[in-house]
């Protein structure tokens, strides 16, 4: 069966006037900078216990692991990849049901249709269970929503269109918890239906045949933070394992797990999933897949994004490989990542390579106009604790970039919407201090649809409802936002002298990577820096170049972006935060900070702040 992406009518969409139709060009140059305060939260310094069990290790390490709260040897082993934890799919709780379903389709030869999302967490999850399926010899086609069409999750037209089609079992990759209504329709179709999922769990399981998502209660899988490529891994590990003692493949199957963990290192950093425990040990394999080159999509993409192999790592997939493969499902069809993670030769990976590059370049064009307007409409201190703003003429594949935007600026949760007819589609996204999807089920009678996770999630209104909805989550907000926690906050990592920053040191923090979400690149700081140099750089002068040091003859320099209009006011003597790193020039290298903020000098650091425990 081929692969396909369903055609479902577009609603109409009357264009009646909303309280939340703002008649503004996207075309504006404006760019707001709210003056949101900066508050320095600087380490608790380990206790001496601590530092005695952990003495093989660098003092500054030591004070990062402890603000990660890694204080045993055990976890600090198992971190470091010194010891492994034994990884077993089967104690995931629906694995052994879903592994009997699927096998059994297999021996029959029936349809099976997996069921995925179009983002980066959803277009990789698809392509590894299709791949994994298809090497065990199944009937197998890829089934990916549409974003604007049919927007996100099951959808009732699509399984009466599977159904059509001859399928007999769907299985779902990062969607579907949440779909009650939608699994109960499939089931009377007389489809059976695996969930398997990542998201929160709402009020009531969906009836399907069974669910996979280690965020069930009662799951006693060890680790419930993969990401939805993670769970598909662990469904697909599971598969591989029992072929490998009951075969029901007509042929060999040389797929190995380990020839999948590409996928699962690229849908894990892009779906901004923790670094931490066993996505840490995924995505550190899939790096060493990701690098090797075998995949010929992957290899196009790393060209495409200027990547070389070799050097690709998770920052590299987080802003240069992730956001290619979004593109496709923002501003066309994510069936367009999906064919280049599953293109079978050069030839082919290159073209579609060169198409999500190019969608990139207008997804980032039109989420800065976009950013642009709402910041208009905005202003610099915006009336309500939640951000919720909208358009007719709204893309809605780029909501939720805008929505992570205007969070970092105005340190807020922030809602966007695509104004529709009835309907009112959106993204989240939200501070640590609120989490959002437990916020959207307090407002669950007004919508239609929604899910997440703490940080981020998707919604869909009724556009009557839309006034009562805003009300209700500022509400919310009131409650459980205090005044203090509208303050960007910067955690330090270390306070540290310029006598530490050498290649010694360097080389200790790049052995905590992969870095991302849950395990951050550390952050240091040094008070009391005398600026020697400083100037502004970039086109339009928004970022800082500068020399820092003692009086003396050390020195350091640092690059601040987004800092530019610090030089209209520059202290001699500043507070420095900032992630360490080397700047490579000509075949020189040389230490370099990468300044995350700046302060006067005694106001990021206190004079009386003490290392001392």
């Amino acid at each position: 069966m081929a692969g396909c992406n369903s055609q479902v009518a577009d609603v109409a969409r009357p264009q009646k006037p909303h309280p939340l139709n703002l008649n503004l060009s996207l075309n504006l140059n404006l760019k707001y900078m709210p003056s949101i305060p900066t508050r320095w939260e600087l380490p608790t310094i380990p206790p001496a216990h601590i530092r005695t069990r952990l003495n093989w290790l660098d003092p500054i390490i030591v004070q990062v692991l402890y603000n990660r709260g890694l204080v045993e040897v055990d976890e600090v082993r198992e971190f470091f990849g010194e010891r492994v934890r034994p990884d077993d799919p089967f104690r995931m709780k629906g694995v052994n049901e879903a592994v009997a379903r699927i096998r059994w389709a297999i021996r029959r030869r029936e349809p099976i249709a997996v069921y995925g999302d179009f983002d980066a967490d959803g277009v990789t999850s698809t392509a590894l269970m299709v791949q994994t399926l298809r090497a065990l010899g199944a009937d197998v086609m890829p089934y990916i929503p549409h974003r604007v069409d049919e927007g996100y999750g099951l959808n009732n037209e699509a399984l009466k269109w599977l159904h059509d089609q001859g399928v007999k079992l769907v299985l779902t990759v990062d969607c579907g918890i949440r779909a009650v209504d939608e699994v109960r329709f499939g089931r009377e179709l007389g489809l059976d239906i695996i969930v398997s999922d990542h998201h929160s769990i709402g009020p009531e399981l969906p009836p399907a045949l069974t669910v996979v998502n280690p965020q069930q209660a009662d799951c006693p899988y060890p680790f419930n933070f993969l990401a939805g490529v993670g769970v598909a891994f662990k469904l697909a590990q599971a598969l591989l394992r029992v072929e490998q003692r009951d075969p029901v493949a007509r042929n060999p199957v040389t797929l190995q797990e380990d020839d999948l963990l590409d996928l699962v290192a690229l849908g894990t950093v892009a779906d901004i999933m923790p670094l931490r425990g066993e996505n840490r040990t995924l995505v550190q394999r899939g790096l060493e897949q990701l690098n090797r080159g075998l995949r010929p999509g992957l290899r196009a993409l790393a060209r495409a994004a200027g990547v070389d192999l070799g050097r690709i790592d998770a920052t590299a997939i987080g802003f240069r490989l992730g956001p290619r493969l979004n593109a496709a499902g923002r501003l066309q069809s994510a069936v367009l990542a999906y064919d280049l993670l599953m293109a079978p030769d050069d030839a082919t990976a290159t073209g579609l390579a060169e198409r999500l590059n190019q969608l990139n370049r207008e997804r980032q064009r039109l989420t800065q106009d976009a950013v642009n307007w709402a910041m208009a409409e905005l202003g610099d201190d915006p009336p309500d604790s939640v951000i919720l703003v909208g358009r007719e003429d709204l893309n809605p594949g780029i909501v939720g970039l805008i929505a992570s935007k205007l969070k970092e600026v105005y340190y807020r949760p922030a809602l966007v919407a695509e104004l529709g007819g009835e309907f009112v589609r959106g993204s989240a996204r939200s501070i640590p201090e609120f989490h959002i999807t437990q916020a959207l089920d307090a407002c669950a009678d007004l919508l239609v649809r929604y899910g997440g996770h703490a940080a981020a999630a998707g919604f869909t209104v009724r556009r009557e409802d839309l006034p009562a909805f805003r009300q209700r989550l500022n509400a919310i907000a009131a409650e459980r936002l205090r005044a203090e926690d509208r303050v960007h906050r910067l955690p330090i990592d270390a306070v540290v002298t310029l006598s530490d920053l050498n290649y010694r040191l360097l080389a200790r923090l790049r052995e905590l990577e992969p870095t991302g979400a849950g395990n951050p690149p550390p952050i240091l700081a040094v008070r009391n820096l005398f600026v020697h140099e400083f100037r502004r750089v970039g086109n339009d002068g928004s970022h800082l170049k500068l020399r820092v040091g003692d009086e003396g003859w050390m020195k350091f320099d640092a690059i601040a972006f987004g800092l530019g209009e610090m030089a209209l006011n520059m202290p001699m003597r500043i507070d420095v935060a900032f992630e360490l790193n080397e700047n490579v020039w000509n075949d020189r290298r040389r230490l370099q900070m990468l300044v995350k903020d700046i302060q006067p000098a005694g106001r990021g650091i206190p004079p009386d702040w003490s290392e001392s425990p």
